[in-house]
């Protein structure tokens, strides 16, 4: 039975034709987006080692969800997909394996804890025993006719048992101390690996990798739940004449003071990165575009309202810097690298028209429609 044929026998439905097109245009969006959610619960499931090469599998879901999100053609998506779908059991087999060499280490240190406190039994085993020698001299005492004698054989007993008992804390002390310093250590060194491996040199703002983990993140939790977030692209403006003019390492305290002014305007909750070179990239969850763009323009006015001293033995000259910043939100069926483009255009359109000014993609949006308006 056909919609967009009439005849005699069977007239066509225009109506129902519309309305299929309609559930029909319904249902993708909901099968892309159960698509897109079920990639992000699987990718959850992964355990983040570098033994399993678990940042690959996560590139690959990412990559697999922009596939879908990206509206390609079947045939494309079908092809990716075919390649895409063999990856999973191969490193569910490979975590798996994993997993059990895991779990066979654990329990050797298991074993190895096993040991210890068979070890630390025994050091009770002796101190008990000590204590109850003591105790049995104790009563012995007692059985003594010269009170003298039992009072100053008793405080000899009382007096070792007292030393014995001081000894034995002291050593569990020791112990308890040492732990707890080892503990300490380890923490502290697998804190500043992890910090390290996220942070900029230069500027200790988060770096590229790190942005982009956290940029994929909070794009997945709103494939599960809204979680609404605006993206800044910050470029400082004519930032090689400042090299050209005052040197490198000028410029690198011009990028250092950039990120410590940006700090200072920011929420404890935004996320400040260098994406590269002199460009920024500021993530501000829970914020509209509407609130992001107030956010950008007291950015701007701040950093162009500041003077940076280029040398401390100089106090006359200073550096004035811009910076043209490009503002975008996550809307939804969003990937990470949509989100980016529009503020990259944004950020582009900025430098284009001035430079020291900040643009948002709504704007791009109404600049596009108002050329499609003009007659040709």
């Amino acid at each position: 039975m056909g919609y967009l044929k009439g005849n005699k026998e069977q007239p066509l439905d225009m109506e129902r034709f519309i309305e299929e097109i309609r559930n029909n245009a319904k249902r993708k969006v909901f099968y892309l987006n159960a698509i897109r959610t079920l990639l992000v619960f699987i990718k959850g499931f992964a355990v983040d080692q570098k033994e399993i090469d678990s940042g690959r599998f996560a590139k690959q879901m990412d990559d697999l969800s922009d596939t879908f999100a990206e509206g390609k053609d079947a045939k494309s998506v079908e092809s990716i997909f075919e390649r895409h779908k063999k990856i999973i059991p191969t490193f569910i087999e490979r975590q798996k394996t994993y997993l059990h060499d895991r779990e066979k280490e654990i329990w050797d240190i298991i074993d190895l804890q096993r040991t210890a406190i068979a070890g630390l039994d025994s050091e009770n085993r002796d101190y008990n025993r000590k204590v109850y020698e003591q105790s049995e001299k104790i009563e012995a005492i007692t059985l003594l006719d010269d009170i003298k004698s039992i009072k100053k054989k008793l405080k000899k007993e009382v007096d070792l048992i007292q030393e014995t008992v001081r000894k034995k804390q002291e050593q569990d002390k020791r112990q308890m101390d040492d732990l707890a310093k080892q503990i300490d250590i380890l923490n502290l060194e697998l804190k500043k690996a992890r910090t390290k491996g996220m942070m900029d040199d230069l500027t200790k703002a988060y770096n590229r990798g790190a942005f982009d983990n956290y940029l994929r993140k909070i794009v997945d939790q709103n494939t599960i739940k809204r979680s609404p977030f605006s993206l800044l692209m910050i470029d400082i403006d004519d930032f090689k004449k400042i090299n050209d003019d005052y040197g490198h390492p000028i410029g690198d305290r011009v990028l250092v003071a950039l990120v410590k002014k940006c700090n200072e305007l920011i929420r404890e909750q935004d996320f400040l990165a260098r994406y590269g070179g002199e460009e920024f990239a500021i993530v501000l969850p829970g914020a509209s575009l509407r609130n992001a763009v107030k956010k950008a323009q007291r950015l701007r006015k701040a950093i162009a309202g500041t003077h940076y001293t280029p040398d401390k033995e100089e106090k006359g000259q200073a550096i004035s810097i811009t910076v043209s910043i490009g503002v975008s939100s996550f809307a939804k069926n969003d990937s990470a690298s949509t989100v980016i483009e529009r503020a990259d255009r944004s950020l582009y359109q900025a430098k284009k028209t001035g430079k020291n000014r900040v643009v948002s993609e709504a704007s791009l949006e109404t600049d596009q429609m108002d050329r499609v308006a003009q007659p040709h």
